[in-house]
């Protein structure tokens, strides 16, 4: 009943009288009506073929009655079959247009810096079983936290909330780059709150899923930045917590400053500009390793750089006191 006119099979010559009647009763029928023809093509087929000719006997007309009603019954089967995985097919549809539509909002929130309006927006959806709202939602929620609006309290409340959503993306989709990214950040936040000792436990944890960040895109070159932060930060790390850390781990996290300015213009050559941060970082990175030149280069980039968030004032005025320094 679906073929188009073209692929229709062809009318045969041999046709008796009576076959060429039955086409041509059930061709137009087919061809006027797209998706209800089966019910009426069984009519059709029932009024022409299972019609009781003159002489049977009755077992026979009861058989031919069985038939009859078997023929019904199986394709009203098929129609409420198709009508199910039509409406099924529909629901998924239209469940899979509603995230990408409030993904399409977050992002939009996002690149406009409406920090309050998006976590409202997909803390609304914390109970999806979709990592794209997931992760979303974690970088949501640590963005709110890091608001100097934002008290102590809800600091926490929120920075342990972000982990589990940072958790639960990863759970629903291993593959999922930025999934492992945020559950990298979430995790750090989180040791804040918990003391040296597992801080520093959990940073072997968040090294490992960065890296998984970047083998799953190579090109993120926010994930390739926060590999130099963890460099900087076990580089720069005060004696007595290196000693904590010796005392706590047979083979504590170091690193040096050398190596964090690698991923530092890693960062910066997959995506030029991309983070004011990075840019601070890569001037003081330059200044521990007593490189002036290239350090008053990125920091002055870094206090030019055009302020659209919070975080980036804030990396405006501390690349301003640095310069102010040299």
């Amino acid at each position: 009943a679906g073929l188009p006119h073209s692929s229709a099979p062809a009318r045969s010559p041999t046709c008796t009288q009576a076959k060429g009647r039955r086409i041509r009763r059930l061709t137009p029928e087919l061809r006027r009506t797209p998706w209800p023809a089966p019910r009426r093509a069984a009519r059709v087929w029932e009024q022409e073929a299972v019609r009781t000719p003159a002489g049977v006997s009755p077992e026979g007309t009861v058989l031919q009655k069985s038939l009859r009603r078997g023929v019904v019954l199986s394709t009203g089967a098929f129609l409420v079959y198709g009508a199910h995985k039509l409406i099924s097919g529909f629901a998924e549809v239209h469940a899979s247009f509603k995230v990408e539509e409030v993904v399409e909002q977050a992002d939009y929130l996002y690149g406009s810096g409406e920090t309050e309006k998006l976590y409202r927006l997909l803390v609304q959806h914390k109970n999806s079983d979709d990592a794209e709202l997931l992760w979303r939602l974690a970088r949501a929620s640590r963005d709110l936290a890091q608001l100097s609006s934002t008290s102590a309290e809800e600091k926490k409340q929120l920075a342990y909330g972000a982990l589990e959503y940072a958790k639960k993306a990863l759970e629903k989709n291993e593959s999922n780059s930025a999934a492992h990214k945020w559950y990298g950040i979430c995790l750090s936040d989180v040791g804040d709150f918990e003391g040296i000792k597992t801080k520093i436990g959990n940073a072997f944890v968040i090294k490992e899923h960065f890296q998984k960040a970047i083998e799953l895109n190579p090109k993120d070159a926010t994930t390739i930045h926060l590999i130099g932060i963890w460099c900087y930060t076990f580089a720069e790390m005060p004696w007595y917590q290196r000693k904590i850390a010796a005392t706590l781990f047979a083979s504590p996290p170091t690193s040096t400053f050398q190596e964090a300015l690698r991923y530092f213009h890693m960062a910066e050559e997959a995506d030029p500009n991309f983070y004011s941060k990075n840019l601070l970082f890569l001037g003081k990175t330059y200044l521990k390793l007593n490189n002036k030149k290239m350090a008053l280069l990125w920091l002055s980039k870094a206090k030019e750089y055009p302020a659209h968030t919070e975080e980036d004032k804030q990396v405006q005025k501390e690349a301003l006191e640095l310069l102010n320094s040299m």
